[in-house]
């Protein structure tokens, strides 16, 4: 939006937008912020008290913008209502999501380790135990994360280890050649 002058950005004007990715909505300015270039959109009701999306949108990614009108103010504290327990229930879902994630990247690990613990966990529950990949809880990988690397557990489910790692690294030699 390089044309566009302040006074089409002002809070409170009501905009249908249509943006370079296709979306069409239309939405209150909250607010613009100039050296972001991040405008933030009210959608949805209008009454107080009843659901309200907020939207971020980078304004070079606005292709065209029709002026709808000017609506009273977004940030009327009056009419403003904040659902907490609902923010704060995704907050901590958000969060443990996150440790969940974490949980499943290596510390001081390959990325080649990284990729083998990977593939494993699509087929397999696995963690990690400092640089060891642990599979079903009694299966150990050592580096260099090789078949012959591979101890503990039941003879059963040892040979199953062996016998994913064997095809894990075949698969990324083929999609790295000479880097595993």
């Amino acid at each position: 939006m390089d044309g566009a002058n302040g006074e089409e950005f002002a809070v409170g004007c009501i905009l249908a937008i249509e943006t370079t990715l296709g979306d069409e909505f239309e939405g209150q300015i909250i607010t613009y912020d100039r050296p972001s270039n991040i405008l933030v959109l009210q959608e949805g009701a209008t009454k107080a008290g009843t659901g309200r999306n907020l939207r971020l949108l980078k304004a070079n990614y606005i292709k065209d913008f029709t002026l709808l009108g000017r609506g009273e103010d977004p940030l009327d504290l009056k009419k403003c209502y904040v659902d907490l327990p609902s923010i704060q229930a995704r907050e901590e879902a958000a969060l443990r999501q996150a440790e969940v994630e974490a949980e499943r990247i290596g510390i001081g690990v390959t990325s080649e380790a990284q990729s083998i613990y990977d593939a494993l966990s699509k087929t397999l529950p696995v963690y990690w135990d400092k640089t060891v990949i642990v599979v079903m809880k009694e299966v150990r990988v050592c580096s260099p994360y090789l078949p012959e690397n591979v101890s503990g557990g039941t003879p059963a489910a040892n040979e199953r280890v062996k016998k994913v790692l064997e095809l894990e690294r075949k698969r990324l030699q083929v999609r790295s050649p000479g880097q595993f």
